[in-house]
Parts: structure tokens; C-alpha cells; sequence
């Protein structure tokens, strides 16, 4: 066996990351157990059609759904996780989102801590990863007694008359809170060169806040904290009464190693947790790891989003896109009296996105070629709710793979904020029949593979009978084990789930200093 450490992270993205760089200046010995390697650095980092075409980064596992059909998970593996290609865009939960809602589908349960728990961990996240932001904006921000520790980033002409266009309307449109090294006061000294190859991109020039760039390197500069790459986990051992994990078991390069430590902390992403603590069965946890609940796996949520592009009367020649957010249908309006959710810009697409096929071209904009459609682009998310179901669900199959068993709901929200939305476009200068769907033009035929903000299949609570993990994320059944990715999620909100995790991974990484005193 490998030699003990005290705290063992198996993953190293937005939580498995960030806990890491909480403990390294404590001295405890860290291992970090990465499936994957270092992302290369070339120059299709910032090719789209490498990127979004060949899916060049994205993993060759195969999952099921439901009734058995195979497909390809949008997921990453890479030093960073899922944070080297997202759109760093780093909100906070809403207030009200820790508390039960009621929606048109049905009810979001409360959190078991309130915001007050996560607040002064938000602003540590917020400095960790040098959000960019502008309080008081946006009628939803939660409260706060720090300011973003950088200026938000700025909006680029085109986005900055829609900003103008939505305030003139009624509306209260900010500048999302964005994680990048830049510094727009001084250009020459900026990381960040404000590309139009960010959210969905690797970047090249290692300027986007990830949490490959941000903690896990920072963390390796401490001789305490040692990195594994190319290690895939593959299953935890206890001891004979089940209650300490005792062995880490991973393939390393091909070979099996075991590993132990004091504390072994979880963050692979809310499939693969699950996956994880499903498959280290043994006598004492006849239905997986810490199941003694049997919701490990459950309550899988990942947001109803609509992504689309509204073709601009003129041109659009915006490179970074993504800084604009509009939170006015949070919460539901006078006529639809149920939270709706967040809009906001996605990276600017260019035409090598669009697969460039005639009849596409016939179906983005008739009397439009597809350069034209891509130089008159302007992108929009759409995110609401989805309930957690005990039914949706990560189970695995008799061949350890995994079967995501996802049946949608709570979809009204979404087309009513897709309806508002577009009854404003219209009169901003968009084509009111041009408003694309991105599964038109992007390789994403399966709905459920998409799922970069997947949460919610290893819950935190105070009922063991309800809940995988107690309220530090330890699990109920197991005196050493903890989970720190979005799979302790109890609801997802509708805004972006990174950091919230990054939040939760330094509280996390506080109670175990504390606790290894």
C-alpha cells in the first residue's frame, strides 16, 4: 500500500480543486487523485471546430439512458474538471433559493444551512477566483458586505446597446459576475486578452479562472500536497464494520495502487460520486458505499436551459460575449406567478460551430449564408429549475457502467422566460422569427448528455433517512468519508452551480483543519 496521507481528494475541479488549495498551507499531507492529465496546451484549444465539432476534450465514456440506448457524455477529464471549459460565470445562489419553493412543477426543497452559512465563504470563493462584478444591479443579488474584489468586465459595444435597450424597457440588466485575470485598467498587464474563445474553450493563454490555474497548481507549490495523474478511481474499502474507509483502489497508468489516508474526500462530479460510492459495495453496505439511505445516486438535477442565437438586424462583432446576465424572471412576474430563471449571454459562436450542412443553412436563416448568420449572432442561456426526483437517477448497469435515468419536469418555466424573452428581442433589433435553437447547429442530440451542471445525487441533510451526507458533507454512515463536487446539492437553483461548490469546498476544508486539529 501506498503511503498514508492525511487527506486524500479523489478529483480536482471546481471542489476536489479548491479544498485542496484550502489545505495545502496547513502541512497536512494531501494526495489529489486526478482521472485525467494535464490539459495539452496547442493550438485547437481554441479551434472550434476541433472543440465543438470533433469533441476533441470531451471523454470516450459511454452511459445509458433509461431504456438502454448508449451516448456520449459531455464530460471532461482533465486537472481542473469540468472548470477548463466553462464560462466562469460565478453566481451565487439566490437567498431564497436555500429556502422551499413552490414551482409550477412542483416544490424545491430547502437546504438544511442558510445562505448566512455559505456568505463569508462566497466572498472567499470570489477572491479566490477574481470574479468580476457590480453589486446592487441585479434586484436578486443576494446580500453581501464585500464588493466583488475586481470591476465587472465591460460590455462591448454591441452588448452594451442590448444593455442600454433592456434597461429603456423596464428591465434590470447586469454585469454577470465573470471569473478571469483581466484587467482592462491595464491591458499590457492583462492575462486575459478578452478572446472570443472562452466558455466551451480551454484556455490557451491560462488566464480564465479554472481550478487547474487557481488552486490545484498553487497547491503543488506546497511539498505536502502530491498530485496523481491518470489515476481513475475505482472503487473504496472499509474496514469489516464499514465505518472507515481504509483503501483508495485506482488504476494508475494501467496498474492497480491503493492508497489510504485519514479523511478521503469525493469530488467526481455528481454521476461519477455516485458511481463511485455505488460501486464499493461490501457486507456492511450491501447497496453501495454510505447508501444506508438508498438515495446515493437519487434526485439527479442538471437545469432546464435553452441555449439559442437571435439573428441582429446588424452586425454583431463582439468577441467576449459573456457579460451580460438578466435575472428579472427569477422569481416569476405578475403573470406567470412561479420562478422562471436566469438569462444570460453564452461565448460569442462563429460559423465553424454550425455543422454547415444545406438544409441547416436553410433552417438558420434563409436569406442568410451561414458567415452572415455568424457575424450577426447574438447568444443567449436560458436557465430554470429542475425538481430533484428520487426517480432520476444514477444506477449502474451489470457492467458497472452508468445508466442516467432522467424523465424532464418543471418545463412550463422555461418556455414562459423563453416567451418574454423573445417578446423583447423582437423589439431590440433581432429577427423575431431568427431566435436558433443551439441543438440545431451543435452536436448536441442527446439532452441528457449535456451535463456540465449535473448535482444532486449525494444529498447533505440532518435525516440520515433522507440524506447521504450530514451538513459537513460527511457521510451519515461512514466516520471519514466525504463528498465536496454539486452532488450534495438538495436543489439546484437556476443559476450556475461553480460557486456554490467552491463555496461549499473551503467551509468543507475549514471543518477538516479543524478536525485534524
Amino acid at each position: 500500500m501506498a503511503d498514508d496521507y492525511d487527506v486524500i481528494i479523489v478529483g480536482s475541479g471546481a471542489g476536489g480543486g479548491t479544498l485542496a488549495h484550502r489545505l495545502a498551507p496547513s502541512g497536512k499531507r494531501v494526495l489529489i487523485l486526478e482521472r485525467g492529465d494535464w490539459l495539452p496546451r496547442e493550438a485547437e484549444n481554441w479551434d472550434a471546430g476541433a472543440v465543438f465539432v470533433d469533441n476533441r476534450y470531451v471523454s470516450a465514456d459511454t452511459w445509458f439512458d433509461h431504456e438502454g440506448k448508449a451516448f456520449q457524455p459531455q464530460i471532461h477529464y482533465y486537472v481542473g474538471g469540468a472548470t477548463k471549459f466553462y464560462g466562469a460565470a460565478l453566481y451565487r445562489l439566490r437567498l431564497l433559493d436555500f429556502g422551499e419553493l413552490t414551482h409550477h412543477g412542483g416544490t424545491s426543497p430547502a437546504w438544511p444551512v442558510g445562505y448566512d452559512v455559505f456568505e463569508p465563504y462566497y466572498t472567499q470563493a470570489e477572491q479566490l477566483y477574481q470574479v468580476h462584478g457590480a453589486r446592487g444591479e441585479d434586484p436578486t443579488d443576494p446580500p453581501s458586505d464585500s464588493p466583488y474584489p475586481f470591476p465587472p468586465v465591460s460590455h462591448e459595444p454591441r452588448i452594451q446597446q442590448l444593455f442600454d435597450d433592456l434597461g429603456r424597457a423596464g428591465l434590470h440588466p447586469f454585469h454577470a459576475p465573470c471569473g478571469v485575470m483581466l484587467d482592462e485598467a491595464r491591458p499590457e498587464r492583462s492575462a486575459c486578452i478578452r478572446c472570443a474563445t472562452c466558455d466551451g474553450f480551454p484556455c490557451l493563454v491560462h488566464a480564465k479562472s479554472d481550478a487547474d490555474v487557481i488552486a490545484v497548481r498553487p497547491s503543488l507549490l506546497h511539498d505536502n500536497v502530491r498530485l496523481i495523474r491518470n489515476a481513475h478511481v475505482r472503487r473504496l474499502e472499509t474496514d469489516a464494520s464499514g465505518r472507515t474507509v481504509t483503501s483508495v483502489v485506482a488504476d494508475v497508468d494501467g496498474r492497480e495502487e491503493r492508497f489510504s489516508a485519514s479523511i478521503v474526500v469525493v469530488s467526481a462530479g455528481a454521476a461519477n460520486s455516485a458511481k463511485l460510492l455505488l460501486s464499493s459495495g461490501s457486507d456492511a453496505h450491501p447497496r453501495g458505499l454510505a447508501n444506508g439511505s438508498d438515495q446515493v445516486g437519487r434526485n439527479y438535477v442538471f437545469h432546464n436551459s435553452r441555449a439559442f442565437l437571435a439573428v441582429s438586424l446588424e452586425k454583431n462583432d463582439t468577441r467576449f460575449q459573456k457579460t451580460l446576465g438578466l435575472n428579472d424572471y427569477y422569481f416569476g412576474d405578475d403573470d406567470f406567478g412561479y420562478p422562471m430563471g436566469n438569462v444570460q449571454m453564452v461565448g460569442k459562436s462563429s460559423a465553424p460551430m454550425y455543422r454547415g450542412e444545406k438544409p441547416l443553412e436553410t433552417k438558420l436563416a434563409p436569406t442568410l449564408a451561414l458567415k452572415d448568420v455568424a457575424d450577426r449572432a447574438v447568444d443567449f442561456w436560458l436557465s430554470t429549475e429542475d425538481l430533484p426526483s428520487p426517480d432520476n437517477r444514477v444506477t449502474l448497469d451489470l457492467d458497472g457502467n452508468i445508466v442516467l435515468s432522467y424523465t424532464p419536469n418543471n418545463r412550463e418555466p422555461l418556455e414562459q422566460l423563453y416567451h418574454r424573452v423573445k417578446k423583447h428581442l423582437s423589439h431590440l433589433g433581432m429577427h423575431p422569427h431568427h431566435l436558433i435553437p443551439r441543438d440545431v447547429y451543435m452536436k448536441n442530440d442527446i439532452p441528457v448528455a449535456g451535463c456540465a451542471h449535473q448535482a444532486g445525487t449525494v444529498r447533505f441533510g440532518h435525516d440520515p433517512q433522507t440524506s447521504v451526507l450530514d451538513t459537513d458533507c460527511k457521510a451519515h454512515d461512514v466516520d471519514n468519508l466525504y463528498v465536496v463536487d454539486a452532488s450534495f446539492f438538495p436543489s439546484i437553483g437556476a443559476v450556475n452551480p461553480a460557486l456554490t461548490v467552491m463555496a461549499n469546498a473551503l467551509r468543507v476544508g475549514d471543518h477538516l483543519l479543524e478536525r485534524l486539529g
